[in-house]
């Protein structure tokens, strides 16, 4: 039986994780802790065979004032846990970064695409995974994850606001986009599978499929039992607007990783997209198609 430690209590991939591992009774022995106050350096890590550190600041901010907290947390704490992991003979760290380190300028990732944040939640995002690749050797292996959006039941960030106008506009903008995704059982179980094959470097995981913002619109409506049409009728407006406001690119922008870079030994996409929208608005399965 692995024994893992989850840093960061009540994460969203970290409660999402340790629920998943319940389907795992006799494989998996998971404990939770929070690196809110200094109890966790009294803390004996020496017992666990990986460590998954999912604690951070996660959103985005343009506020300078938080730049400081942003280093102090996503940084300089990863790499001082990952010390005392290190210290203790934990034989695996594997860190949640983000697709973030590649800045928002990069329509498709590949694999001689470099980092280059444009803000300093990626960058400190980008320091942390440097700080704790040196610490790595034969004994202490370092699994780094790079994931794009992240969406299921109970997720933050643009995929609930889409959600909730997907339900409630009888119009969405027809853009001819790509993202990719992942839903959160698909990262569950990628995740499972680094620590369950002692992974260490570098990965890409995403679904299968590129999405489609304006699609992904109508089809969590269409499991909601309503109907949003598709109208080209905004992209003027959306195109001129889109050179000045992050948001727009955001959401009607490209980004990508290339499929190639997300390809693994082991089959971790269990979940297509419309049954991960299914799940992830907690709908009736018959409803798919």
């Amino acid at each position: 039986m692995k024994t893992i430690l989850i840093t960061g209590v009540n994460s969203y991939i970290g409660s999402s994780f340790e629920k998943y591992l319940g389907d795992f009774p006799n494989q998996y022995s998971v404990d939770s802790i929070s690196l809110r106050t200094e109890g966790w350096k009294k803390g004996d890590f020496s017992k666990y065979d990986a460590i998954l550190h999912v604690a951070g600041i996660a959103h985005v901010s343009s506020d300078p004032k938080m730049e400081e907290l942003y280093y102090k947390v996503n940084r300089d704490l990863t790499i001082e846990v990952a010390k005392k992991a290190k210290h203790e003979g934990v034989s695996q760290f594997v860190f949640m970064s983000s697709i973030i380190v590649y800045g928002a300028n990069n329509n498709i990732i590949d694999e001689y695409t470099l980092p280059s944040p444009d803000n300093f939640y990626g960058n400190s995002k980008l320091l942390a995974e440097q700080g704790i690749k040196n610490l790595e050797n034969d004994n202490f292996r370092i699994a780094i994850i790079r994931p794009p959006m992240i969406y299921g039941k109970g997720s933050k960030g643009n995929y609930p606001k889409l959600a909730i106008l997907a339900k409630k506009t009888p119009l969405f903008p027809y853009i001819s986009n790509q993202r990719s995704m992942l839903h959160i059982d698909n990262l569950c179980e990628f995740i499972r599978l680094m620590i369950q094959n002692k992974e260490s470097g570098v990965f890409f995981p995403q679904n299968n499929e590129f999405v489609n913002t304006s699609e992904l619109v109508a089809l969590i409506a269409e499991v909601h039992g309503k109907k949003v049409r598709l109208v080209k009728l905004f992209n003027p407006i959306l195109n001129f607007i889109g050179r000045y406001t992050v948001l727009i690119n955001k959401v009607f922008g490209n980004l990508v990783y290339s499929q190639d870079l997300s390809e693994y030994k082991n089959d971790y996409r269990i979940r297509n997209l419309p049954e991960s929208i299914v799940l992830s608005e907690k709908i009736d399965e018959g409803i798919i198609k």
